[in-house]
């Protein structure tokens, strides 16, 4: 079945950096675009960032825009989020995403941008 693991959060002060990881199974990886959302207390799940199935292409919100880059390696069926320049509202947590007929989430990964 499918599985999606986030790893790689953790607290930051404003200004730092983290790379976040997710590490998939249960499918052919290399065919799927993946996704990064997330979620704030009290607020909606939102996305951050998404990349197409050979990298090619990504995606992101003006929110993120220029702070955060998408990259993936297929030969390891893992999708990254690198977030630079954190800001407190960037403190969520952040999950990974697949669909497939229907979405599929990981368990999520707390980031906590704090000083």
């Amino acid at each position: 079945q499918v599985q999606l693991v986030e790893s790689g959060g953790g607290l930051v002060q404003p200004g730092g950096s983290l790379r976040l990881s997710c590490l998939a199974s249960g499918f052919t990886f290399s065919r799927y675009a993946m996704s990064w959302y997330r979620q704030a207390p009290g607020k909606e799940r939102e996305l951050v960032g998404s990349i197409t199935s050979f990298g090619t292409t990504t995606n992101f919100p003006d929110s993120v825009k220029g702070r955060f880059t998408i990259s993936r390696d297929n030969a390891k069926n893992t999708v990254y989020l690198q977030m630079n320049s954190l800001k407190p509202e960037d403190t969520a947590v952040y999950y990974c995403n697949l669909f497939i007929l229907r979405a599929y989430w990981g368990q999520g990964t707390q980031v906590t941008v704090s000083s």
